[in-house]
């Protein structure tokens, strides 16, 4: 058992070998409750040798900020089941970026290896060296794509912001409950991107998916949308009864949101 006070000592199995580092404990009162966690040894043997060679540790950086795919998400783009690393965000001028990763992506392989869930996207960049070239299989409206990207070293520091868009007002798919307008070229600009459709106003099935006005839309059922004209032209290709897919941007994060048909 992990008792208060066997931080850092090893985490032994039934065999005697060392299998963790113990690191902490689960507890709402201060006492043990049974739930402990450990360094897994890989990652700690790693650790250690690199501060042997080096005095520091480095990992790995991709540039990108990965969600998990939920169920609702990976029916609606077609990836057959949740899994793999939704791209929310990209590092301007970052690895991903410069791979050619883009928002909404979703990583399903890292350097050969199944990923699953975001943080195994996280746990293999870290664990990867600096400067080391990586395969990537990434899905992208309905299709498998290669890329390799050179991962950088993860900084100490991050700070990301979160500008907002402003302005104008509409026109739109009052079906969904939404009002849509064009981005400005300074809008444009400001965002980095080559064009969407700012939410103006969110009602309705909208608003019960979460979109707010100031949201940006990139893509509808996995069509690009930079003008309303192209946005009627894929919600015109929505069978009635179904669900409509966006990938929406929020500030600098962008995510897949799915809007379900329904009244008021």
């Amino acid at each position: 058992a992990i008792n208060p006070g066997n931080s850092g000592g090893p985490l032994l199995n039934l065999r005697g070998e060392v299998v963790g580092i113990n690191s902490q404990i689960y507890s709402q009162s201060g006492g043990f409750m049974g739930i402990s966690f450990a360094i897994p040894i890989d990652e700690a043997m790693r650790v250690a040798d690199q501060l042997r060679a080096s005095g520091r540790v480095t990992r790995g950086m991709l540039g990108v900020y990965p969600d998990d795919v939920s169920k609702e998400v990976a029916e609606a783009i077609g990836l057959g089941k949740p899994q793999g690393a939704l791209i929310s965000r990209i590092t301007p001028a970052g690895p991903g970026e410069k791979a050619g990763l883009q928002l909404g992506d979703v990583i399903t392989k890292f350097d050969g290896k199944t990923v699953e869930k975001a943080v195994d996207l996280r746990r293999l960049a870290a664990a990867t060296k600096p400067g080391t070239k990586v395969p990537l299989q990434v899905f992208r409206r309905g299709a498998y794509k290669d890329l390799v990207a050179t991962l950088d070293a993860l900084p100490d520091d991050r700070t990301p912001a979160a500008p907002e868009a402003e302005t104008p007002a509409a026109t739109g798919a009052q079906a969904w409950g939404l009002t849509v307008s064009e981005l400005s070229e300074a809008q444009r600009k400001e965002l980095k991107v080559d064009g969407g459709l700012r939410i103006d106003t969110a009602e309705g099935p909208a608003a019960r998916a979460g979109l707010k006005a100031g949201d940006v839309i990139l893509s509808a059922n996995n069509a690009e949308v930079k003008t309303i004209k192209q946005f009627q032209a894929a919600l015109a290709k929505v069978e009635k009864g179904k669900s409509l897919q966006m990938l929406v941007r929020r500030g600098e994060v962008a995510t897949y949101v799915v809007l379900k048909p329904g009244k008021g």
